[in-house]
């Protein structure tokens, strides 16, 4: 048998195919295709495209799933471009899926993203059919007709704003508006400054004579508590009973001084009799008077008291002789 020999063309040959096929299969994935995975094609129509591009990214919730295969645009109709999309084959589309055109980042890249009705279960869609479209606006468009109107609205108020305050400005009651804000800004210091030195000075004393206060009451407290421990310890009954023959003892003597006072009136008794009769009071003041001109003699004749006492003493010492 003869042995095949390859020649250099052959081997050019085949050097050749796989490079080539090496080419496509690199080629296909840096787009992220995957040749050896079948997917399924589906197709929507946009007025525009808002910078989509081939190979461009298909998401569902966020997840990539395919790609963009190819974008074909027909300007005659109002729905200008026909995106062509592929997605895995696993993923199965329901009734009611849309294609809707996003912004992929901040850049401005542009996304497909496939949503799914919620809730929805029945027959899938099939590779090759149209689905219904919608744009949705990126953070450009979203600035541009929102932020924008919205800032050309407060630039006009703001332009008004400052022509109200223009024409203040060029009022002389503003001026002594100023001037007043400037005297009270000077109170205002001023005042901040006096409750800061009471703030140091005087609220301390004032914590510190409440913090006495509360030591002395709570020194009280403790006072009336021993002296609720000793009247606890008091026998109440006892005394209260003591109270009481003390009080019966002073009825009985209120009683006798109310009898010695009504025989002090009743000028039949014996107490009446001395107090009441006019005999013995002129008795009395007779006497008195008797003995007051007594002393006066006594007073005015000593020696007629003394010497007759002395003389019978010497008399009789004379005749004992």
């Amino acid at each position: 048998m003869k042995q095949f020999k390859m020649t250099r063309e052959v081997k050019v040959g085949l050097l050749a195919a796989v490079c080539l096929f090496l080419l496509f299969f690199g080629f296909n994935f840096l787009k992220g295709v995957n040749i050896f995975s079948s997917t399924y094609a589906f197709h929507g129509k946009f007025q525009r495209t808002n910078g989509l591009e081939e190979q461009a990214a298909v998401y569902i919730r966020g997840y990539k799933v395919g790609q963009v295969d190819r974008i074909q645009y027909d300007f005659t109709v109002d729905s200008a471009f026909t995106v062509d999309i592929s997605i895995h084959r696993d993923i199965k589309l329901p009734r009611g899926t849309q294609m809707v055109l996003i912004q992929d980042g901040l850049l401005g890249g542009a996304a497909i993203e496939l949503r799914l009705p919620i809730g929805v279960a029945g027959e899938p869609i099939a590779s090759g059919e149209m689905l219904p479209t919608q744009i949705e606006g990126g953070l450009m468009d979203q600035i541009q007709n929102g932020l924008m109107a919205k800032l050309e609205t407060a630039v006009e108020q703001a332009d008004s704003l400052m022509r109200v305050v223009n024409t203040q400005l060029a009022d002389s009651h503003l001026y002594h508006t100023l001037a007043n804000v400037d005297v009270v800004s000077r109170d205002l210091t001023s005042v901040s400054a006096d409750a800061r030195r009471m703030m140091q000075n005087d609220v301390p004393e004032v914590i510190h004579g409440a913090q006495r206060s509360i030591d002395g009451l709570q020194s009280s407290i403790r006072d009336v508590n021993g002296f609720t421990r000793q009247l606890n310890s008091v026998d109440i009954p006892a005394t209260i009973a003591r109270v009481d023959t003390t009080l019966d003892n002073v009825s009985v003597a209120v009683d006798q001084v109310g009898g010695l006072v009504a025989d002090i009136r009743n000028e039949n008794g014996t107490l009446g009799s001395l107090i009441y009769s006019r005999t013995l009071y002129n008795d009395l003041d007779s006497t008195v008077v008797s003995a007051d001109s007594l002393l006066r003699d006594l007073k005015a004749n000593p020696k007629r008291y003394v010497h007759f006492s002395l003389f019978d003493c010497s008399g009789s010492k004379k005749k004992k002789k």
